[in-house]
């Protein structure tokens, strides 16, 4: 019996010891294959050489409504390990054909030492499966007296290409990538690092030096990067396009822009540019028709810029919109004599009249009722010679001097609107303020962002500053109505049924090459409807051949585009009537004896 007990004492001593062995071995196993499992994973697969990258998709730039702008669809990397080619001559000959390539590429690509040789970067899908399935049919059929003959060696990689399915639509915009997929310009560019996406690894197995199939196992997944939804309406962005077009090639312009902005939110819908270049192909496009010229290109605004100097003059109460001025064709400042557009007798116009017929000559004695730092203080309040904020790639802040640098002709040249320069996108953003009530917004073409996990989220809110009151911003859009009347210099940007408020622009253009004056920039910037203003476009024309002004040219395009956006975002016809504002001394004083005739006959219903 003491035999016995102590055989089993020795077995159940056994039996612990087994059990936990076992235990530890299971915790162990956890360990390895739960726990640590992807810390073991990378440090195997960095102590591998068999380990590639997998390249990860950008993010889509698509316009308000989710429709592509920029998109990355799947690719093949078609390398090679030459040190497995038997026969480069043999092996070119048979691929060349699938490949769309000649053999004598082929053979280059495919002859030498290397463990890893590009063939055909970015190539189709189609064409790596059709090689693959050729060569493994011409393999197959190969007795085994013919073994040494059989192709070998090419292996496939995924990868992304870049395309842009809108073609050149809004290629100054979105931008392009170069071949080693990194932004070039525009969007591409400037969200470059957030449009990227984190590239993964994966390991695989090697046979006779070649990565055999079924093998790889993933060691970091890939990433996409964030999809960029721009507040662009690619409908707007097509009327904007088509029309802009036309006017350059009409007028043998040198380029045109065309902007259209919400001045509330800041937001861009269109953003159309001529000449302009397909992103899809941009082999042979020079480097300036790659620049956006809304933000890159400065030029004097002329005309467009005198409604800052009535906004100042109003602001600081020295006009009212019917104050009389004696406006004569030429007027001596500084020693330089300065005169309006076309020659005529001397007049007694209103402020409203001065902005109507766009006199030079009346808008500097207007300027000349406010101190130079008092000018100078308005215009930077505007955005004169600050970057708007928009973000785009390369904008310029325009060039605005210090009140220290004037000379005696710099503020009447500054009060018409010359003497500074300003990208459209500040232009527009003028006007935006005035038909914001007062309040300047900072210009975005960013409505928000989508991260790999399908997470949407909208754009932070756009930085405002109160520029003037909204008295003076409504006494000024009732003076800008008077543009687009029979009387103003725009007429042809009237729309029928809504009111229309903007303001011309002829504007000598400088010339860089000769360090002179030649031609002309032309514009025509406006808002619909004036009395509630829901939109702001812009239209700028570079250098036109011929006729050169701002009505003519840039009013028809402003007609054109905002009569769609009008009627695409369903704004109903206005439905107040237009304020008239007297234009001429002669009109104040008819429509003085109109309203005291009219009080006096209300005064005589009232008696008894």
């Amino acid at each position: 019996m003491g035999n016995l007990s102590l055989s089993a004492s020795r077995i159940r001593i056994l039996l612990i010891f087994i059990l936990t062995f076992f235990l530890l071995f299971t915790f162990r196993l956890i360990q390895i294959q739960g726990i640590q499992a992807s810390e073991y994973r990378n440090k195997a697969a960095n102590e591998m050489e068999s380990t590639r990258a997998i390249p990860a998709a950008r993010g889509e730039i698509t316009d308000i409504n989710g429709i592509d702008f920029a998109r990355s669809v799947s690719a093949i990397n078609i390398v090679v390990d030459q040190t497995l080619v038997t026969d480069a001559a043999q092996t070119a000959n048979f691929a060349a054909p699938y490949l769309g390539m000649t053999v004598a590429q082929v053979q280059s690509a495919i002859s030498g030492t290397k463990r890893y040789a590009m063939v055909a970067k970015s190539a189709k899908p189609a064409i790596w499966r059709n090689l693959s399935d050729a060569v493994d049919s011409y393999n197959a059929a190969l007795t085994k007296e013919n073994f040494d003959k059989r192709i070998v060696g090419f292996f496939a990689e995924r990868n992304y290409i870049r395309e842009y399915p809108s073609g050149s639509l809004i290629s100054s915009l979105v931008g392009f990538v170069r071949q080693d997929g990194i932004g070039a310009t525009g969007i591409e560019s400037s969200l470059n690092s957030t449009i990227s996406g984190t590239d993964g690894r994966y390991s695989y197995a090697r046979g006779l030096g070649a990565e055999i199939p079924g093998s790889q196992n993933e060691i970091v997944a890939a990433k996409k990067g964030t999809t960029i939804r721009l507040t662009i309406d690619r409908d707007v962005q097509w009327v904007a396009s088509k029309a802009i077009q036309e006017a350059v090639s009409n007028a043998r312009a040198v380029s045109g822009t065309v902007i259209v902005m919400d001045p509330k939110t800041g937001h861009i819908l269109a953003h159309a540019t001529a000449p302009t270049f397909d992103p899809n192909n941009t082999k042979n496009v020079s480097p300036a028709l790659m620049r956006n010229p809304s933000v890159q290109d400065v030029y004097e605004p002329g005309s467009t810029g005198k409604v800052m100097t009535l906004a100042a003059a109003l602001e600081e109460k020295k006009i009212t919109p019917e104050t009389v001025l004696t406006v004569p064709y030429s007027i001596k400042r500084g020693g330089d004599t300065f005169h309006d557009h076309e020659h005529h007798a001397v007049q007694q116009l209103t402020t409203s009249g001065i902005l109507a017929v766009s006199s030079n000559t009346g808008t500097i004695q207007i300027g000349e009722m406010l101190s130079n730092n008092s000018l100078h203080d308005y215009l930077t309040k505007f955005g004169i010679g600050i970057s708007t904020g928009s973000g785009l790639p390369g904008e310029s802040a325009g060039l605005f001097r210090p009140v220290s640098d004037w000379s005696g002709t710099t503020a009447p040249t500054v009060a018409f609107g010359q003497g500074y320069s300003v990208t459209a996108m500040q232009a527009t953003s003028v006007f935006a303020t005035i038909a914001n009530d007062g309040v300047r917004v900072s210009p975005t073409v960013i409505a928000g962002t989508t991260d790999s996990s399908g997470k949407y989220t909208a754009a932070a809110g756009r930085t405002s500053e109160r520029v003037v009151s909204a008295q003076t911003a409504q006494q000024l859009r009732i003076m800008m109505e008077s543009v687009v009347s029979g009387q103003g210099t725009a007429p042809s940007a009237a729309i029928p049924g809504y009111r229309v408020a903007g303001k011309t622009g002829t504007a000598m253009r400088y010339n860089s090459a000769c360090s002179c004056y030649s031609g002309y920039t032309a514009s025509f910037i406006g808002f619909a409807p004036a009395d509630a203003p829901k939109y702001v476009i812009s239209v700028t024309i570079q250098d036109p051949k011929g006729a050169h002004y701002g009505g003519s040219l840039a009013g028809p395009v402003f007609k054109k585009v905002m009569t769609f956006v009008l009627q695409s975002e369903h704004v109903a016809p206005t439905g107040t009537q237009v304020m008239p504002v007297a234009l001429t001394q002669s009109e104040l004083l008819k429509k003085q004896r109109q309203s005291t005739v009219i009080q006096a006959k209300q005064a005589s219903a009232k008696k008894p």
